[in-house]
């Protein structure tokens, strides 16, 4: 896809078409990669975004318990201190 760059300002950029938008979810803000001659636009997305609502879902389904104890019979905490 060809897209013209627009001037800014001092600077220039692009026009993401409404569809390229939507298809990748676009909002705001998207995180620019420089690699290996390459310009990569890659959507920008929150970091541990629904984990809030997912741990809830977690806690009231009673799925929240420790896999592995926290703290082992044979470990020596002295050395800690």
């Amino acid at each position: 896809m060809n897209v013209s760059l627009i001037s800014i300002g001092n600077s220039k950029g692009i026009r993401l078409p409404k569809a390229v938008l939507e298809k990748y979810n676009i909002q705001d803000t998207v995180e620019l990669i420089l690699e290996k001659g390459y310009l990569i636009l890659k959507p920008k997305s929150e970091a541990r975004k629904g984990w809030e609502k997912a741990f809830k879902k977690m806690h009231d389904n009673g799925d929240d318990k420790l896999i592995v104890p926290d703290v082992f019979g044979d470990e020596n905490l002295e050395e800690w201190s």
